[in-house]
């Protein structure tokens, strides 16, 4: 990634400035530009890629998901947030201090997460990796039990993938969504039956 479109550049860019001054949440997605999407769905879908044991969790975050990837499709630069939402400021000074703490954190998953395998990441095969990555956050949205690890993984691969150009990163998000959408077709088809068979050994 070039200095200028690293994410730990561009954070430094928008965090710059004099250390009482606001930044609000509305500017610093402005100032991602179209990489505010693949960031706010990282963030969301960031809790389901641990197992919580939280009823409910994949489709309280994947319905925000939803909303925010179906702007995407309507072609909007950055997503649209309530004004109560988009007006939330923090100090400046606060934020370049957090980036401190974490310049070293970045600097090592950036070594990692880098532009590669550029193939991957232009032209159609990019427009299938935004319907797939909308078709897994559907399916994490869905209330079905068990099946919510495979998606949230895909689905913040495809985000890195968004993120830093990285086409490894899209193939291994490739990867996990066939891994789901197999997971999700076995669920579906042996659920039932399972709870059928419940029922009539308890009646």
């Amino acid at each position: 990634m070039t200095e200028e479109r690293s994410l730990l550049a561009t954070l430094e860019r928008l965090f710059a400035g004099p250390r009482d001054s606001p930044l609000t949440i509305a500017a610093f997605l402005e100032g991602l530009e179209t990489r505010s999407y693949p960031f706010i769905v990282a963030a969301l879908v960031l809790p389901n890629c641990v197992p919580t044991g939280l009823p409910f969790l994949s489709t309280v975050t994947g319905i925000p998901m939803v909303l925010v990837v179906a702007q995407a499709f309507l072609g909007r630069t950055s997503p649209w947030l309530p004004d109560s939402v988009g007006r939330r400021a923090m100090a400046r000074g606060r934020l370049q201090d957090f980036l401190a703490r974490m310049r070293p954190y970045l600097e090592r998953i950036e070594a990692a997460i880098h532009p590669r395998f550029s193939w991957w990441m232009t032209g159609i095969r990019r427009r299938l990796l935004h319907v797939a990555c909308a078709v897994v956050i559907v399916v994490l949205a869905l209330p079905i039990p068990f099946d919510n690890l495979f998606a949230a993984w895909a689905i913040l691969l495809f985000c890195l993938a968004l993120l830093a150009e990285d086409g490894a990163m899209a193939m291994l998000g490739w990867l996990l969504t066939a891994v789901t959408l197999a997971w999700t077709t076995f669920l579906l088809i042996v659920g039932p039956w399972v709870v059928i068979s419940l029922l009539k050994s308890l009646f």
